[in-house]
């Protein structure tokens, strides 16, 4: 730090401190207010707006961690039948990136049957019969590409635009950007089921962003949070009076200290004080219809947990939370592969689907951005890690599939193509970026205009590159 900086800082907090009753009072009465707690983090003060009319008000991202096998539910393959069992010429293998096998591993053929559903006759699995009944409002991408092959940068990737930990998440940034439309749930949530992740907190971090915009994990059962509800002998005036204490003494140490993370850690006390009223609700279904219970299989196996937070998913933005993330794990079929991701679809097919019919018969689809997908996809190649097992798939970079459905996309439309073997993307490559573009224009930002000044230079979601996939929108 330079002596000239030295002095500035020096001015300013005295100045602070001269007038600390008076601007610690206002800080106070607008960090405590209702919306502006994330105004005051998010952009100095000033309600966060987007750059241009939304489409989109809300994203639900549905992440199957782990990487399903595009090959066998959205992207058929018959060429790979005349291979099966072969390996392929170097001549077609030599550019690709494989994290386990070699490029001689044998060819495996899909066994899966496709069916081509409703009046856009885009081809879906069988192992999707309920995600058949909503093709027509699917945007299916089979031209996806990702620079990473393998899980833990590949989500990161995925998620801030970076195989690097510690940038800020997509429901981070659109959390930064837009704010939350809700004054008594956080704006971004996180609902979990399977194994978990290999990613881990860092797919919904905030990174260097203020954390009032980190994703919150919820809970289905119990407190939705850990520690939400007052311990015995705690009433709610006697936690009202101690959080208004505690925000005094901290406002006291932002004017001083002028670090953010203070004003984050006041918004989140607020916040997590009047949750205690609505997040216990929120997880309550008695006011849901049986029948509309019965659709996301919420009292049925496999599909109780995952049910659960789709149905869930649905109450949130309902309720104005700008951001609902579902983490299902994991995909990751490196042997067993028919079992595997049968497993897998049976769990989330038809809560997936539900929730695309309950949304769209609620007048909820418009204006909420609904997209499905992993951080990669598999190799047209099989593999085998032990003697005597089921062969899998490696991890693919290079071309696979995601869908997206609702808030401004054009449904009922497939979105590039691969060659015949699924080794490479032959028709317009969707990057991860472009994806990321996509989404945030959806919900009317300005990917290169949307930054955050970290350690002397402007950072966004999409790095240095990125565009708005024109051919998704509505």
């Amino acid at each position: 730090m330079t002596s000239e900086t030295y002095r500035a800082v020096l001015t300013r907090r005295s100045f602070l401190d001269t007038c600390a009753a008076g601007i610690g009072t206002l800080g106070l009465a607008q960090l405590m207010g209702l919306e502006g707690i994330l105004a005051a983090t998010a952009s100095g003060g000033a309600a966060p707006q987007p750059h241009f009319a939304p489409k989109a008000k809300n994203l639900i991202f549905l992440f199957m961690a782990g990487a399903p096998s595009q090959m066998d539910l959205f992207d058929p393959k018959p060429g790979l039948q005349k291979w099966h069992g072969q390996p392929l010429p170097p001549s077609m293998t030599a550019d690709l990136k494989l994290a386990f096998i070699k490029p001689t591993a044998k060819v495996l053929a899909s066994p899966r049957s496709f069916s081509q559903c409703g009046q856009s006759r885009t081809e879906i699995s069988d192992y999707l019969p309920n995600l058949q009944r909503v093709a027509d409002d699917i945007c299916l991408v089979r031209s996806m590409q990702t620079d990473q092959v393998n899980h833990h940068p590949g989500q990161s990737m995925l998620m801030s635009g970076s195989p690097l930990v510690g940038r800020p998440t997509i429901g981070s940034w659109l959390s930064y950007g837009l704010g939350s439309e809700s004054q008594n749930l956080p704006g971004f949530v996180v609902l979990s089921s399977g194994r978990g992740a290999s990613g881990g907190s860092s797919n919904f971090s905030s990174g260097f962003l203020p954390s009032i915009h980190g994703g919150v994990p919820f809970r289905k059962t119990g407190d939705p949070i850990l520690f939400l509800s007052n311990p015995a002998g705690v009433s709610r005036e006697s936690q009202r009076l101690t959080l208004e204490t505690l925000g005094k003494l901290n406002s006291e140490h932002l004017q001083r200290a002028g670090d953010p993370q203070i004003a984050s850690r006041m918004a989140n006390y607020e916040l997590a004080f009047r949750m205690q009223a609505s997040a216990p609700e929120l997880i309550d279904f008695a006011d849901e219809s049986q029948a509309t219970k019965d659709s996301y299989g919420v009292d049925e196996e496999p599909t109780s947990a995952y049910g659960t937070n789709c149905l869930m998913a649905r109450r949130m933005v309902e309720r104005g939370v700008r951001v609902v993330m579902l983490i299902h794990a994991s995909w990751d079929d490196h042997t067993n592969l028919d079992e595997g991701l049968k497993k897998n679809c049976d769990i989330t097919d038809k809560p997936v689907a539900a929730l695309v019919e309950d949304l769209k018969q609620r007048g909820l689809l418009d204006e909420t951005l609904v997209v499905w997908g992993g951080e990669f996809g598999r190799t047209s190649l099989g593999q085998l890690k032990h003697v005597g097992d089921k062969v899998g798939r490696d991890h693919h970079p290079n071309g696979y599939s995601m869908w997206l459905a609702g808030g401004g996309i054009q449904g009922g439309q497939v979105v590039g193509s691969t060659d015949e073997l699924a080794l490479k993307v032959e028709e317009d490559p969707v990057h991860v970026h472009d994806l990321q573009a996509t989404i945030l224009h959806l919900m009317g930002l300005d990917h290169e205009r949307l930054t955050y000044r970290h350690m002397g230079r402007d950072f966004r979601l999409t790095d240095v590159s990125g565009n708005v996939v024109d051919r998704m929108l509505a």
